[in-house]
């Protein structure tokens, strides 16, 4: 299942809108901070798909019940475009694990991209609720190899949630090819048309990792 969050119009379109202007991009702190703002949102709109337990807490008055989520989260992220990102799930999860995936790409080939992941840092998933969040879904092969290589680690989450800013229709396609029958669901805030030759979307808001923290070498 794929969901859109800006089909439903909010508050996020106008993160969206500044995340693509090229001239609020100069801000690097704004592009962060508007990174982060629609990492909040999702993880606000995932919660709501989360089986919960009833929690009885003391008040100052009287007791209190109150629904919270039954399982725990681990946020998955691939270094280094994805930290800002990261941070949004991160803020509203505050207690959850923590996953860091370091990648790169290395080459094109027969029309895919290929990734080369040098380190993977993960706790327990078992039985928890993934969420794999990157900010672009482009292709679609680096979150899939991402997922396999977290899931390669001996154990298994309860589902996964894969979360992009901006998703590629190919992307999603390719996504969902991959994983289908797979405990998944894919979450974007916005879905564009297309790719370029160079595997970035299209229109899309450029490279994020440079965007957020300076030109790399």
């Amino acid at each position: 299942m794929v969901h859109i969050i800006s089909a439903q119009h909010s508050i996020c379109n106008r993160f969206l809108a500044e995340i693509r202007d090229r001239e609020k991009q100069k801000d690097r702190m704004r592009f962060r901070r508007n990174m982060e703002r629609v990492g909040e949102i999702m993880a606000y709109e995932i919660s709501k798909t989360f089986t919960y337990t009833k929690c009885c807490v003391q008040t100052p008055i009287n007791p209190a019940e109150v629904m919270v989520p039954a399982k725990s989260v681990v946020i998955a992220t691939v270094l280094r475009a994805g930290l800002p990102f990261h941070q949004g799930f991160l803020n509203y999860f505050d207690d959850a694990g923590n996953a860091f995936i370091s990648a790169r790409r290395t080459s094109c080939v027969d029309g895919q991209v290929e990734v080369r992941f040098d380190s993977i840092y993960t706790p327990d998933l078992r039985g928890k609720q993934l969420l794999l969040v990157d900010p672009m879904l482009a292709t679609g092969s680096s979150l899939v190899i991402a997922y396999r290589e977290l899931l390669a680690q001996g154990c298994c989450p309860e589902h996964t949630h894969i979360a992009a800013v901006i998703a590629s229709k190919q992307g999603v396609a390719y996504v969902e090819k991959e994983l289908a029958g797979e405990p998944v669901t894919v979450w974007t805030a916005a879905l564009d048309e297309a790719l370029t030759e160079k595997f970035y979307i299209d229109p899309g808001i450029g490279d994020a990792g440079d965007l957020a923290f300076g030109e790399k070498k």
